[in-house]
């Protein structure tokens, strides 16, 4: 899937906790990809790199099927050895022009901006396909400062025809007064993988971009 639609990039944006139980992390990712979700971005910071490919390549399969992008984070080797559909890279990774020249035109690259326009300039000027803002809240899963202010929302989509997500400690309560400011897409982990039913709580984040919400 490396022909990108603006609709690809939008609703519920999925991102792997670091479970090296892979059967459980397919399972999970399944049902919230049949609750709505739209993009899955693998993420496991301490997996081998044994591990990392055979969960990659199982969720790749999983995506495939259900014709959903599905983004490898950091390691741009992987994404290109499995033919992932795109790369996300972090303030201390591969550069977001170093990336693009590696991954060609076609493939889908984000980058994480945090609460810094800048980075989102440079990101943009650089070749991504979207650009991520955030920790907004505190996170179960991953610990940062929380100081991203939530206008840059709007900041972002005045100045750049770009999609963008935003990512920390995102909850179904706490993501709305963001979507409200244009933010396309919502970015979770604890809020899907540890709900009580996935493929819920993946519909409940899903229902908040349908044509009555925004």
């Amino acid at each position: 899937m490396n022909t990108l639609s603006k609709h690809q990039l939008s609703g519920l944006y999925i991102v792997t906790p670091d479970w090296d139980d892979t059967d459980r992390l397919v399972t999970l990712t399944e049902q919230a990809l049949l609750g709505g979700a739209n993009i899955v971005q693998y993420r496991h910071k301490t997996a081998s790199p044994e591990l990392r490919k055979t969960q990659a390549t199982a969720l790749l399969d999983l995506c495939r099927r259900f014709d959903k992008p599905f983004i490898i984070n950091d390691h741009l080797e992987l994404c290109l050895e499995i033919d992932a559909d795109g790369l996300h890279v972090g303030g201390t990774d591969i550069s977001v022009a170093d990336a693009r020249s590696k991954l060609g035109a076609n493939k889908i690259l984000g980058a994480s901006c945090y609460g810094d326009m800048e980075l989102a300039r440079a990101a943009v000027q650089g070749g991504a396909s979207y650009i991520a803002f955030g920790g907004f809240y505190p996170s179960r899963i991953k610990k940062y400062a929380v100081t991203t202010p939530a206008s840059i929302v709007a900041d972002a989509v005045k100045e750049f025809d770009l999609p963008n997500v935003v990512i920390g400690g995102m909850t179904l309560e706490n993501c709305q007064p963001l979507i409200a400011q244009g933010a396309d897409m919502v970015a979770v982990i604890s809020s899907v993988y540890m709900a009580e039913q996935a493929q819920e709580a993946a519909q409940a984040f899903t229902a908040l971009f349908t044509a009555d919400n925004v």
